[in-house]
C-alpha cells in the first residue's frame, strides 16, 4: 500500500510550537446544518475554507516556526524569481513545487506550457459565472428547457475538481484512491451511508466510474456544468411535468454538454473575455521573468493551446505584453519574444498522438492567415516564392502554428528524446496523462486550489493530531471489548466475577460509543474546514482522494501556480520524498 510521503506528514506534525494535547471536551462539535441551496437555486457565494479563521489564529500561524511558515504569505522570496538579487531562499509552502518522480532540470532542453488555466488563471467568480449564464441561455432558448432556469444563479465555490457525475442516477460522487465512494449527493441532497453502499458497494461497479455512464470533473472549466447538472436534477425531481417525455438525468447531462459546446463554438464567451480580459483573468507579473529566466538558461520554451490564434493573442498579450485592462493592444505581438514555438488550435489530447494526421499550418500573426507548410517548412504561396521574413519587432523569431501533432513540434524544436521535454498544464487527462503515458514527456500539474489547501492544512494540525489520537483510543477500547467478550464466552467464572466482567463490558461499550461520536464529529469538523460539502481536495477521510491518486500517478511535479517554477533554479534536481508503508510509521516515529 502506498502511504503519504514524509513532507506531507511532517507538515501536519512537525513544529517547534507546541500542539495542544488531546481533550475530549474540545471535540464535542455540534454537527452543522446540511448545505442546501435556497428556493429558486439563488444563493450567495458560500464561504471559503478560510472563512471563520480569526485574526488571532492567523497571527499564531504567522508566528509558528514549523514547516508551514508563510503558507499563505507571498513573502519577499515569493515575489522575486530565483535569478533576481532580491530572491529569498525560503519559499512559502503554498508556493513550493512538490515532486512525485525525480526530475533533473539539467536534462530538460524545452519547457512547454498550456495557456487556459495554466499561464492564464481565470477568475472563477466572473469567468465561470459567464460560462454558466451562457449555458443556461442555450438550454432555454436553443434546447427548449423551462424558462425558470433563467432565474437561477451560480455558486462558483460549491463544486470542486476530482468529482464524478453519475449521469444515469443524477448523483455527484467523491471517491478515494480505491474507488470507494465516500461522499455522494443526489442533486444537492446528501446520500446516506446505506444508500451509498447499496448503490456503489458492488466491486464490479466500483471498478468502472468512467464514460459513458460517468463524467469526470477534472478541470476547472467543468465546475459550472457540474453545478448546473445538480440544479437540474433537483428541479426535475420536484417538477417532472415540466420536461418533455423521455428526458432523464443522462439526457439532461448530454444537453448541458451540448449547451456548453454551443457557447464555445459561437465565440460569445471569448469575445466578452477579449473585450475586458482584466475582469476575467488574473494578472501575474512573474510570468515574463520566469519565461526569460528559462530562455536565458539555454532552454527553448513553447506554448501549446487548444485556443485559436485570435483569442490566444489577446490573452497572452494581456499576460505578457504591454496592455490595458481592456486588452486594447491586441495588435502588439511582443509577447512572442518569450517563446520559440506557439501552436494554437492543437486539439489536445489528439495532438499528443503521432499518428494524428492533422495538417500543420503556419499562422501569420498580423492577419491571422493560415499558410500551408510541409512538416513545418513553408510551402511557397501562389504568386510568391520568397519566404516570409519574421516581424522586425521580434528579437528572436517565434513561429506560430495551428494544428499538427507532437512530431511536428519535436522537429521544430530539434528534440531528440521525449524525456527532454517538461510540459506544464492544468488538466490531468488533456495535458498530463496523455503527454506522460504516450510520449514520456516530463510533466508538471498546476493545481491552484493547492495553495489554500496547504494553508488550511497547516492551521488544522492540532485537530488532525486529535483525530489520530481518537482513532488510537477507539482501537484500544475495541480490543478490550473483544478480549472481555472472548473471556465471557470461553472462560469459566463464578457468578460474581461474571457479573463484574459484564458490568465492565457495558462501561467499555459506552466508552466506545462516546469516542466514536467524538471522532465522527471531529472528522466532520475537520472535513468542513476545507470545503463545506466536499472536504479536502487531496483526501477523502484518511485515504488519498481519486484526484490525488491521479496527480501522483501522472504528474512528475505539481504546484499551485505556473510561476512557482521561477522560484527555483532552472537547473534544479527535483527529488521525491521517501515513500512509507504502514509498518514503518511506528518504527521510524513519524
Amino acid at each position: 500500500m502506498r502511504m503519504p510521503k514524509k513532507p506531507f506528514v511532517a507538515a501536519l506534525h512537525s513544529s517547534s510550537s507546541s500542539v495542544s494535547s488531546y481533550s475530549p471536551a474540545l471535540l464535542l462539535f455540534r454537527p452543522p446544518a446540511p448545505y442546501l441551496p435556497t428556493a429558486g437555486y439563488s444563493r450567495s457565494a458560500s464561504k471559503g475554507p478560510m472563512d471563520g479563521v480569526g485574526m488571532e489564529g492567523k497571527r499564531l500561524l504567522a508566528a509558528d516556526l514549523g514547516p508551514c511558515d508563510g503558507a499563505g504569505d507571498g513573502g519577499a522570496g515569493n515575489r522575486r524569481i530565483w535569478s533576481s538579487r532580491e530572491w529569498g531562499r525560503k519559499i512559502a509552502m503554498g508556493k513550493q513545487i512538490f515532486c512525485n518522480r525525480s526530475l533533473n532540470m539539467k536534462n530538460i532542453i524545452a519547457v512547454g506550457f498550456d495557456m487556459d488555466y495554466t499561464l492564464a488563471q481565470y477568475k472563477s467568480e466572473t469567468f465561470e459565472s459567464l460560462a454558466y449564464n451562457g449555458t443556461v441561455n442555450k438550454l432555454v432558448r436553443n434546447l427548449g428547457y423551462p424558462c425558470e432556469l433563467l432565474e437561477w444563479t451560480f455558486d462558483w465555490k460549491y463544486m470542486v475538481r476530482g468529482l464524478v457525475l453519475d449521469k444515469k442516477r443524477g448523483n455527484i460522487l467523491k471517491m478515494d484512491r480505491h474507488k470507494y465512494v465516500k461522499v455522494a449527493y443526489h442533486g444537492f441532497t446528501e446520500m446516506s451511508k446505506e444508500e451509498k453502499v447499496s448503490t456503489y458497494g458492488n466491486t464490479l461497479i466500483r471498478d468502472s466510474f468512467d464514460e459513458p455512464d460517468y463524467a469526470l470533473i477534472d478541470t476547472l472549466f467543468s465546475l459550472a456544468e457540474a453545478y448546473l447538472f445538480a440544479q437540474l436534477v433537483d428541479f426535475m425531481d420536484k417538477n417532472p411535468g415540466k420536461f418533455a417525455y423521455g428526458v432523464d438525468y443522462s439526457r439532461m447531462y448530454k444537453d448541458v454538454r451540448a449547451a456548453v459546446d454551443l457557447c464555445h463554438r459561437d465565440g460569445t464567451l471569448k469575445q466578452i473575455v477579449a473585450e475586458n480580459p482584466g475582469r476575467y483573468i488574473n494578472e501575474d507579473p512573474l510570468i515574463v521573468p520566469m519565461l526569460k529566466m528559462l530562455r536565458n538558461s539555454g532552454r527553448s520554451t513553447f506554448l501549446v493551446t487548444n485556443s485559436l490564434w485570435d483569442y490566444t493573442n489577446v490573452v497572452m498579450n494581456f499576460l505578457c505584453g504591454t496592455h490595458t485592462s481592456h486588452g486594447d493592444s491586441a495588435g502588439d505581438y511582443g509577447w512572442l519574444e518569450n517563446f520559440d514555438v506557439v501552436i494554437t488550435g492543437s486539439s489536445k489530447p489528439r495532438f499528443f498522438h503521432e499518428e494524428n494526421r492533422a495538417n500543420l499550418f503556419e499562422v501569420e500573426p498580423e492577419s491571422g492567415m493560415l499558410l500551408n507548410t510541409d512538416n513545418g517548412n513553408l510551402i511557397p504561396q501562389v504568386g510568391s516564392t520568397s519566404p516570409r521574413l519574421p516581424p522586425k519587432y521580434l528579437k528572436k523569431a517565434c513561429r506560430v502554428f495551428q494544428g499538427g501533432n507532437v512530431a511536428h513540434l519535436h522537429k521544430l524544436l530539434s528534440i531528440a528524446s521525449s524525456s527532454q521535454v517538461l510540459y506544464v498544464g492544468d488538466h490531468i487527462y488533456g495535458d498530463i496523462l496523455r503527454s506522460k503515458k504516450i510520449l514520456g514527456w516530463r510533466t508538471m500539474l498546476v493545481v491552484p486550489e493547492l495553495e489554500e489547501e496547504v494553508e488550511v492544512l497547516c492551521q488544522s494540525r492540532g485537530m488532525r493530531k486529535n483525530l489520530q489520537q481518537l482513532r488510537i483510543e477507539q482501537d484500544l477500547v475495541e480490543d478490550k471489548i473483544h478480549h472481555l467478550k472472548w473471556s465471557l464466552k470461553f472462560d469459566i467464572f463464578d457468578t460474581n466475577e461474571e457479573k463484574n466482567l459484564s458490568a465492565e463490558l457495558h462501561k467499555l461499550e459506552l466508552q466506545r460509543e462516546h469516542v466514536r461520536c467524538l471522532h465522527q464529529n471531529a472528522q466532520r469538523e475537520f472535513h468542513q474546514k476545507f470545503h463545506k460539502v466536499w472536504g479536502q481536495l487531496m483526501k477523502t477521510g484518511y485515504q488519498n482522494s481519486s484526484f490525488a491518486h491521479q496527480v501522483e500517478r501522472f504528474a512528475c511535479l505539481y504546484t499551485s501556480q505556473v510561476t512557482n517554477l521561477g522560484l527555483y533554479s532552472p537547473d534544479k534536481y527535483y527529488r521525491p520524498s521517501e515513500d512509507f508503508v504502514p509498518h514503518e510509521y511506528d518504527i521510524i516515529g513519524l
